[in-house]
């Protein structure tokens, strides 16, 4: 009789604590609703043509905080003013590490005051500027052919800017594409070197989701193997159908649609990335939008990740 009667307070006991994790879990996911933002790379032409206009726009539409790419043909401590004036938070840049001297580039990121900033893409070696004055084609076909020294090298590098952002006050980020998850041997891809070879407390890497996907790598198993080494991600979808690829540009590049209209389901993502501990969630639409305005797709995408958030 006692026997029985100790099972049933064992199994209530186990039943009492899942429903506490459960309304604990619910609890915390209510409470953390992080700010929503956009990568200002989303709205270029409107933000060059009228920066205050299309960031009180930004602003009007829902968005919390932006992340820099591109000046607008301002100094970024003149566009920082019109961010702070539409009330938008800026904790995050897009600069031009590795194409530009690294004390010039957090001197950009000092004048936006940013906390974070990130390369969008970083080259192993400083022929940078001459590759770029190549044009886009130069600069994707170097990525298309990087091998698993070059990132190597590219680690090195992310560390000696990372070391010098944070004397700087400045937490430096490596964005990832594609390329990065190409099988170059043995499975071994240039993630996996990036992840082993950058030290945590120089390069965070920030997350670009729907490129991962798109690569064929699932976001939330870096953010459960690797936590604390995000901060900051982007958020983009694509159109169902698109192919599996870790070719960087060419005439076949997939192209992202609005959030909610591609095939990516976010939801667990998020879940993942909150856990991981991601503070800054933005989205990014690569420019030209089918049928819409950039503002008209920020809106969709909006709309989408204030609700899956």
């Amino acid at each position: 009789m006692a026997q029985i009667t100790r099972r049933k307070f064992l199994a209530q006991t186990a039943t009492a604590a899942l429903i506490a994790s459960v309304r604990s879990d619910e609890a915390w996911a209510a409470e953390r609703k992080p700010p929503v933002g956009l990568e200002l790379y989303t709205v270029g032409d409107p933000l060059t043509k009228d920066p205050a206009g299309t960031l009180r726009k930004i602003a009007a539409i829902g968005y919390e905080e932006v992340e820099v790419s591109g000046f607008a043909n301002l100094t970024p401590a003149a566009l920082r003013r019109l961010i702070d004036d539409a009330g938008l938070k800026c904790p995050a840049a897009h600069l031009s590490f590795g194409f530009k001297e690294t004390a010039k580039v957090l001197e950009e990121a000092n004048a936006l005051r940013v906390p974070y900033a990130a390369s969008s893409i970083l080259l192993p070696t400083s022929d940078a500027p001459a590759l770029s004055g190549g044009g886009a084609g130069a600069v994707m076909a170097k990525l298309n052919s990087l091998t698993l020294d070059d990132f190597k090298r590219i680690s090195e590098r992310a560390n000696r800017i990372g070391e010098e952002a944070k004397k700087a006050g400045v937490q430096y980020a490596y964005h990832n594409h594609t390329h990065e998850f190409r099988d170059l041997g043995g499975g071994k891809t240039g993630y996996a070197v990036l992840l082993a070879e950058t030290d945590p407390e120089l390069v965070q890497l920030e997350g670009d989701c729907g490129w991962m996907v798109t690569a064929g790598a699932n976001p939330i198993e870096f953010f459960q193997r690797y936590p604390k080494r995000y901060r900051v991600i982007h958020i983009k979808d694509f159109p169902a159908g698109t192919k599996v690829t870790t070719v960087m540009g060419g005439a076949d590049a997939p192209h992202p649609t609005e959030l909610g209209r591609g095939h990516i389901d976010y939801k667990p993502i998020l879940v993942a990335a909150k856990r991981a501990g991601v503070e800054h969630f933005f989205v990014e639409q690569d420019p030209p939008m089918a049928g819409m305005t950039a503002l008209a797709a920020c809106a969709i995408d909006y709309s989408y990740l204030r609700g899956v958030l």
